[in-house]
């Protein structure tokens, strides 16, 4: 498997399932609706633990474009690879975010709630500030490539059990820091599954937030760049 397939699977898998959960919880009919905030923050830890530990032995399971550029920023990861990854990494969203609908496509068109069958597929603030948004989003991402560059470092790397330390950093992400704006953190698990919003063909939704949509692409964009600089810093 090439690590340009690699990004691709296990950004898939993390949309499958991490997507799949808020589906679970949220659309009308499914065994798991309404079971809280709670369930879909575990499942967004799984997910990670799955997709990483999937694809890690052969692209590294970046699977988030964020950490990828706070990879290269603290010279762990080569600038020139680093567009491959995203093209990866956008395109896995997609991917996972169809086959959520194709799965739960009988729920998508029983449920009246336009709200809920977007955040199926993306983020939405609880209180729409852009500025506080923004740093919600860029805080988050810095506790988790911060995470992740100490996680994958020679010295304190823990092999083939890297992926359940990066799913429990999501995990508590989504608890301690997710309430504001749902926790994208993760530029490819909210812009390329708000586009399969827009494009596929859902009953009765609303808009795709187009106007929010930037927030959870820049906010974790310059997350992933502070973490990489502070890792530098310290010289580690």
């Amino acid at each position: 498997m090439t690590p340009f397939i690699a990004e691709i699977i296990g950004t898939a898998l993390l949309l499958l399932l991490g997507d799949g959960v808020v589906a679970n919880v949220v659309l009308k009919g499914t065994k798991g609706n309404a079971s809280g905030w709670v369930v879909i923050t575990i499942g967004w830890g799984i997910a990670v633990f799955v997709a990483v530990f999937v694809v890690a032995a052969y692209s590294g399971a970046h699977i988030n474009p964020a950490v990828t550029l706070g990879l290269a920023v603290a010279g762990k990861f080569p600038w020139a690879d680093v567009p491959l990854y995203l093209i990866a990494q956008f395109i896995g969203g997609a991917v996972g975010a169809f086959l959520v609908w194709l799965h739960y496509k009988d729920h998508f068109d029983t449920t009246d709630d336009a709200d809920a069958k977007l955040a199926t597929f993306c983020t939405a603030p609880a209180i729409r500030n852009t500025v506080s948004n923004f740093i919600s989003e860029m805080i988050g991402t810095f506790v988790l490539v911060f995470a992740v560059l100490y996680i994958a470092a020679p010295d304190v790397g823990l092999g083939a059990l890297d992926a359940l330390p990066v799913g429990l950093v999501v995990l508590v992400i989504g608890m301690a820091l997710g309430g504001t704006t749902g926790y994208a953190i993760n530029p490819a698990r909210d812009l390329s599954p708000r586009l399969m919003h827009f494009l596929l063909p859902i009953p009765n939704k609303r808009d795709s937030d187009w106007g929010y949509s930037w927030i959870p692409v820049l906010g974790p964009f310059t997350g992933g760049v502070l973490a990489g600089l502070l890792f530098l810093v310290l010289g580690s």
